[in-house]
């Protein structure tokens, strides 16, 4: 199966809109595509998959094996809803087309931290699967940092990372040094797009290089 893991460096970066492209992309390119994200937390201003519904039109996208209300770390949205999540629930679908898994956050956002369990962070998670990862970076002050403390994170635990895409306004020094150090391949930018369309993350798309 072809699949990848699309990771962020932080929180609302625009981890959602560079998944919606690569599986796009991959629609366009492949026939087919599929997308799961496997714990959304926050329900009421809408999901990721709702995300990718509207930007890639097209893909088939799998239902969460959980959904929780609040807008906060999976760990604890799931405390505030009295149940801890388990990981044997969270095994990527399988289907026709290549696949994409969103995260959640960053790479060490726990799914499972004391006193409910032994910590299980969404790294684990990737490692375990054994699918590359594109780690999605915003241009940002600090972005360097967060970028090559991400990419150590997942090396620690085996994770194969296919490149890192950047999302946001032109950082020329940073989109430099971060592969030159890494020696992870940079795929390209996503800049900020205003209207924000299937049709306009589309077109945007066509200049990073997938894998």
């Amino acid at each position: 199966m072809t699949a990848y893991i699309v990771t962020g460096t932080d929180t609302d970066i625009g981890k959602s809109v560079l998944a919606a492209g690569l599986a796009g992309a991959l629609l366009r390119r492949h026939g087919a595509a599929r997308y799961w994200k496997p714990v959304q937390a926050g329900l009421a201003d809408g999901t990721d998959s709702d995300t990718i519904a509207r930007l890639a039109p097209g893909v088939l996208v799998h239902p969460e094996a959980y959904r929780l209300a609040l807008p906060a770390s999976p760990h604890e949205a799931a405390a505030a809803e009295g149940i801890v999540l388990d990981p044997a629930r969270l095994v990527p679908p399988t289907g026709d087309g290549p696949l994409v898994i969103e995260g959640a956050g960053g790479a060490f956002v726990p799914l499972v931290a004391p006193p409910h369990g032994a910590p299980v962070l969404y790294a684990d998670l990737f490692a375990r699967w054994g699918l590359p990862v594109i780690v999605a970076a915003r241009t940002y002050l600090g972005t360097i940092n967060h970028t090559l403390l991400t990419i150590e994170a997942l090396r620690a635990r085996g994770c194969v990372i296919a490149g890192v895409a950047f999302i946001g306004d032109a950082n020329p020094e940073s989109e430099r040094v971060i592969p030159a150090i890494s020696g992870v391949p940079a795929l390209g930018r996503l800049p900020r797009l205003s209207p924000l369309t299937a049709e306009t993350l589309a077109a945007a798309m066509t200049a990073l290089v997938l894998p």
